[in-house]
This record gives C-alpha cells, structure tokens and sequence, in this order.
C-alpha cells in the first residue's frame, strides 16, 4: 500500500488511537516509517514496546488499558485497581499501573507501566466500557495481594459487598483457591463475613471477638412490639436487646447526620433499647477502656428485662 493509501486510513485520522507496530504494518506502514515517526520530536509515542499511541501527548488512563492490552495480546483480562475503577469501586489503594491477567503459558513480561500476571485460572472477563475485566471477587484478591496494609483491604472487601457487586463468601473462594498464605487477606475478611461494612465496624468487631460476650449481629434492622422501625445498628446483641453505634464525630455531629443521629437515640430510648455509641478511633487508641464500657453497658442491658424488640 502507498503510504498516501495508508495515511488516510480512518485509525491513523481519527486521533490518537492505539495500536499495535504489527497492526501498523498490515495497514501498509513501513517499520522504518514507525520508528522513524516515534522518534523525539516525532508525531508518535512508543508507549510500550511495541505498541504505538498516534500522538505526542501524554496518554490517558483509558489509552494506557488499551496500550496494557494490546501487548499482553488477545485473551488477557484487566484486573485488580484498574478493573474495580470500572466497576465503580472508589475505596481502592493507590495503584497507578494497570494489571493484567494472561494465561500461565504466555511468554510475555511486565515492562514499563503494565504488571503481566501469568495464571492458570485466567476468569471469564465481563466487559466493562469495552474493556475485559476480571469479575469483582478475582479482581478484589488480585489488588488486595498488592495493597499496603489490612485496612486499605478491609475497604475495599467492604465497599465491594455492601454496593452489592459480590457475596462475601465469593471473596472467600477466591482466598482459599489461590491466596491462602497471605495472612492479611484472612485477616481482614473474617469481620466481612460477619457483617462488617467498614474499617471502623471491622475494627469494633475485631475488638467484640475479645470481650467475651455473647454472640454479636452487625448492621441488622430491629423494630419495636408494632412494627416499627427502630434503627440499624453497627453491633446487636439480641439476647439483652443491647445496640453498640460506631459513631465518627465528623459525619454524626453536623446538620442532618446530626439530627438523624438525635432522632435515631430518641427511638432507641422510647424502645427501652440500651445503647453505646463508640468513636472509631478509641477503638484503636484506648481498646480496654472501650471493651470495658462494651461490658458494662451489656452488663445493664442484662439486668433489666428485655423490651419486646424484634429482627426482621
């Protein structure tokens, strides 16, 4: 193909799109004219090796997916930060690469800003704005094997099942099938798979697994003797009708939140339900002075009798 057929080809007119050095020559572009043309001060960047973005500029988010998949090649999956963005996922750890899945017998290596992952058990992708994406369990392990520390992961397991994009025991059959010697990742799960829905409530009940008392419920609906709505407590122990509200200062004590929190302790009152609302960060900077007041505030929930206050 002459190149004044070649340069007028909708993918080399159309943008800075990205594409293959191979996909390139079955267009008719000569290898010398690529390199020549990715260049410094060329009208080409060399984004990968070989791979090609059709400008200068510095590429997006989006271009460097598609530069990441194009040479990992066909079949390979994006996974991990990358692919929980494209979920919507928002409380994920800092990871400004993209991580992609092949299969166990590619011979193909991580370079510049892409990690390649071999593995035999390459997941169905779901494509999300056209891109293959790991499904929301696999993806979830897969960053949580590179995250900082338990509770960027505990944030993330959290987010994932509470916005309803996975069952709890589905990050759990990804942990047993491919991460069980990282300890962290069963760490912070285990409080998940007990209601948790955040590092603040993991947190609470990490410290309710100490204290020894009777079993603990977390983020169930109680109502009262006609059926009405009483609140939705971080902790609940149905056995005395005790509540425990993980409280932050920030979100319970300003305009509505404020207001809401009010209206909430004023039903717990008028249920005859006992409460204790905790500070998140005590419990991490005075853990035995809350599991004291923990114990206590159960201990005079016990000794009155129970109201008659339901789950549904």
């Amino acid at each position: 193909m002459r190149r004044g057929e070649w340069a007028q080809h909708p993918l080399l007119t159309g943008g800075p799109a990205v594409v293959g050095v191979k996909g390139l020559e079955e267009l008719g572009v000569p290898r010398r004219t690529i390199w020549r043309r990715c260049e410094p001060g060329g009208a080409w960047r060399m984004l990968l090796p070989g791979v090609v973005l059709l400008g200068t500029g510095e590429p997006t988010d989006e271009q460097r997916i598609e530069a990441g998949l194009v040479h990992a090649r066909e079949g390979s999956v994006l996974t991990g930060v990358p692919a929980l963005r494209r979920y919507g996922l928002r409380k994920l750890p800092d990871f400004d690469g993209v991580h992609i899945l092949v299969p166990a017998d590619r011979a193909i290596a991580s370079t510049g800003f892409v990690h390649i992952e071999r593995t035999r058990r390459l997941p169905v992708p779901r494509i999300r704005a056209g891109v293959p994406a790991a499904p929301v369990p696999r993806a979830v392990i897969d960053a949580a094997r590179r995250a900082p520390d338990v509770d960027a992961i505990v944030a993330m397991m959290a987010e994932a099942v509470q916005e309803r994009h996975c069952l709890p025991q589905a990050l759990a059959v990804e942990i047993d099938d491919r991460s069980r010697i990282d300890g962290r990742l069963l760490r912070a799960l285990v409080p998940i798979l007990g209601g948790a829905h955040s590092v603040a409530e993991a947190d609470a009940w990490n410290l309710w697994a100490r204290s020894g008392l009777p079993k603990f419920q977390w983020n169930v609906s109680v109502f009262d003797a006609v059926g009405r709505f009483v609140a939705k407590p971080d902790g609940w122990c149905d056995e005395v009708a005790f509540a425990w509200e993980i409280d932050s200062r920030g979100y319970h004590s300003e305009g509505d939140h404020f207001r809401a929190t009010l209206a909430r302790n004023a039903r717990y009152a008028a249920a005859g339900i006992v409460v204790l609302q905790t500070l998140p960060s005590r419990i991490r900077s005075e853990p035995d002075k809350v599991l004291a007041e923990l114990r206590a505030a159960f201990e005079s929930a016990r000794r009155r009798p129970r109201p008659d206050v339901r789950l549904r």
